[in-house]
């Protein structure tokens, strides 16, 4: 059974694409972790930061199935979403309603080619610590732990689980040593997704992101909104914010109704297909 894909990135955060709505050879195809994990293995599969499998929605346009590096299935991609919108703005005219674990968000593409532009609606933010979810009750603007250096951060989840650390240079944080540190710790139940930024201007922020089940990643877009938002409850920021990760800037919104919207560039790099007996269930 031969199985089509594309692949494709938002700021060098890439994915394998599956299309298993209506094509019967996909649609056929079990996603397991393990098989997950064989096809986004960068020496031995196809490689990528996710794999995404877009099935069909009853509420929806489509549902959109996410499955990290190490084959663990997880609530939201923001930069999967841009890519996602892209992939069927010609398809839905434009706007995409994507179901995910985490909720819905509303992709709508605003260009094409190499200048692709997608604004994703990627909901509301949660900060109760059972949403995040956290171990133990505790203030979620200014958590009172810290893992070395890394202090008082703030968690927030925005379709899945974020917490923030502030600090004078993010790119002299052992971020490749502490991150699985801090993903893994019990605090976490769900393990954690690990941001470390640097204010840089009234209104801009530099990022880098220890992704859950992936690791240093060039781009994450949920990162980019959960960190702009975290800003904005410390009142660092205004409610607009350019955050640059090291695959370029994404921007985000926080507006009066609530809703973070993500804008940012997504591209197809490539189309191919796989035999499903290359990564066995």
């Amino acid at each position: 059974m031969r199985i089509p894909f594309r692949k494709m990135h938002g700021l060098g955060n890439d994915f394998v694409v599956i299309d298993a709505r209506d094509a019967a050879p996909a649609h056929g195809l079990a996603m397991t972790a393990r098989r997950a994990a064989a096809i986004a293995a960068r020496t031995t599969g196809i490689g990528c930061d996710q794999l995404i499998v877009l099935e069909s929605a009853v509420h929806a346009d489509v549902r959109m199935r996410i499955f990290n590096h190490d084959g663990s299935e997880v609530e939201a991609c923001g930069n999967a979403a841009r890519a996602v919108g892209l992939l069927l703005a010609d398809e839905r005219g434009g706007e995409t309603r994507i179901e995910t674990l985490g909720g819905m968000i509303v992709a709508q593409s605003s260009a094409a080619g190499a200048d692709a532009a997608v604004s994703v609606a990627m909901g509301v933010p949660r900060f109760d610590w059972d949403a995040i979810p956290l171990a133990f009750a505790m203030d979620t603007l200014a958590m009172p732990v810290a893992w070395e250096d890394l202090a008082n951060p703030v968690a927030v989840n925005v379709g899945n689980p974020h917490v923030v650390f502030f600090v004078t240079d993010t790119h002299a944080v052992d971020l490749a040593r502490l991150g699985p540190m801090i993903e893994t710790d019990a605090l976490f139940p769900a393990r954690i997704n690990v941001n470390v930024a640097t204010l840089t201007g009234p209104d801009t922020l530099d990022l880098r992101v220890w992704e859950r089940g992936a690791g240093l990643t060039r781009a994450c877009g949920t990162g980019a909104c959960a960190t702009a938002v975290a800003a904005m409850r410390r009142r660092l920021t205004g409610r607009r914010v350019v955050v640059t990760l090291p695959g370029g800037p994404l921007t985000i919104t926080w507006g009066p109704d609530g809703m973070i919207t993500m804008t940012g560039p997504a591209a197809l790099s490539f189309e191919g297909v796989f035999a499903a007996d290359d990564y066995p269930a």
